[in-house]
C-alpha cells in the first residue's frame, strides 16, 4: 500500500509542480486592463465629492494640439452604463466604421439619482416614496459651473458636448432643454420619466423652444414598449415621449433638429444600448 502511494506521488508531482509554475508565471505577467481613468471633483454646488469615469480615445495625448468632442453620461458608474457606452463610442470611432468622431466620455458616477435628477413635486405620494427628491437645480448648476469647466480645463475638448441619460436621467435632460439648452449641442433622451409630478414638464408651450434655442441643437428621443408607469397617477411612457417630441417639432425652430425613435421590441431595461447606437447614426449620418 505504501509503495502504491509513493508511486502515485512520483507520477503526480511533476504535474503539480508544473501547474504551480504556470500559476506563478501568470501572476507575475498579469497586468490590469485599463479602460479609462478615474477622476474626482469636489463640488460646492452639491456639497460632496463626485467620481468621474473618463474614457480617452485612442491616440489621446495631453501635449498634442488635437481636441475631442465630449460625451457626458448620466448614471456613469462602472457598474451602471459607463463600460458599455464607452465601448459603443470606441467601436463606432474605429477607422473602418467611422460613424462617430473620436470622443472623450465622461461618466458621472451616481450618488442619489432621485435627488439629482428630479425637480420638486407637488404630489405627496412621490414625496413619501422618494423623500430625497427635488434638487435637480443643484445638479444642473454643478454641470454648468463646475463639471464642464473642470473637463474643459483638464482635457483637450472642443465645443461639441453631448449628454446621454435614461429614465430619470431623461427627465433631467428635458429640464436642461427647457432651462439651460445651450449647455449641450446634442441630447440623447432615452425612456424619459416624464410622468414625474404627473407630467407637469409636458405642460409647455412650443414657443419656448423657438425662443430659447439660439444655437443649433440636435435632440434624439427614444422609448421602448414600456406601458404604464407604476405611480399613483399612471401614465403611458411611449405617449409622453411622443408628446415631448411633437412639442419640440411644433416649434419649427430652425436651430432644432429632433428625431423620435420607437423600439417596440425593447423594454425599459434593454433599450439604452440600441438607442444610443441609433442616436449616433442620427447625429453623424454617413454620406456615401
Amino acid at each position: 500500500m505504501n509503495k502504491f502511494i509513493a508511486l502515485a506521488f512520483l507520477l503526480l508531482a511533476p504535474t503539480f509542480i508544473f501547474s504551480q509554475k504556470v500559476k506563478q508565471k501568470t501572476t507575475e505577467t498579469s497586468k490590469p486592463f485599463v479602460l479609462g481613468v478615474i477622476d474626482e471633483i469636489q463640488s460646492k454646488e452639491l456639497n460632496e465629492k463626485r467620481t468621474l469615469n473618463i474614457y480617452l480615445p485612442e491616440g489621446y495625448k495631453s501635449e498634442d494640439a488635437t481636441r475631442y468632442p465630449v460625451i457626458y453620461l448620466l448614471d456613469g458608474s462602472a457598474d451602471e452604463d459607463f463600460i458599455h457606452i464607452a465601448g459603443l463610442v470606441q467601436f463606432n470611432s474605429f477607422e473602418w466604421i467611422n460613424q462617430v468622431p473620436k470622443s472623450i466620455v465622461v461618466g458621472i458616477a451616481t450618488v442619489d439619482r432621485r435627488r439629482d435628477f428630479t425637480f420638486p413635486t407637488t404630489l405627496e405620494e412621490d414625496k413619501k416614496r422618494f423623500p430625497t427628491t427635488g434638487h435637480s437645480d443643484n445638479f444642473i448648476a454643478f454641470i454648468e459651473k463646475e463639471l464642464q469647466p473642470f473637463i474643459d480645463k483638464k482635457y483637450k475638448t472642443t465645443e461639441s458636448k453631448t449628454i446621454i441619460g435614461q429614465s430619470l436621467g431623461g427627465l433631467l435632460e428635458t429640464e436642461i432643454l427647457l432651462t439651460k439648452p445651450s449647455l449641450f449641442n446634442k441630447y440623447v433622451i432615452v425612456s424619459p420619466s416624464l410622468w414625474w409630478n404627473n407630467g407637469s414638464i409636458l405642460n409647455l408651450d412650443s414657443e419656448i423652444f423657438k425662443e430659447s434655442f439660439k444655437e443649433p441643437t440636435e435632440i434624439y428621443i427614444a422609448v421602448g414598449k414600456e406601458g404604464l408607469t407604476p405611480t399613483a397617477i399612471p401614465r403611458v411612457m411611449e405617449v409622453d415621449a411622443n408628446i415631448l417630441a411633437d412639442k419640440i417639432k411644433a416649434s419649427k425652430s430652425k436651430n432644432i433638429k429632433v428625431y423620435f425613435d420607437y423600439f417596440p421590441l425593447e423594454n425599459h431595461g434593454t433599450i439604452l444600448h440600441p438607442a444610443v447606437s441609433n442616436s449616433f447614426k442620427f447625429f453623424y449620418p454617413i454620406i456615401e
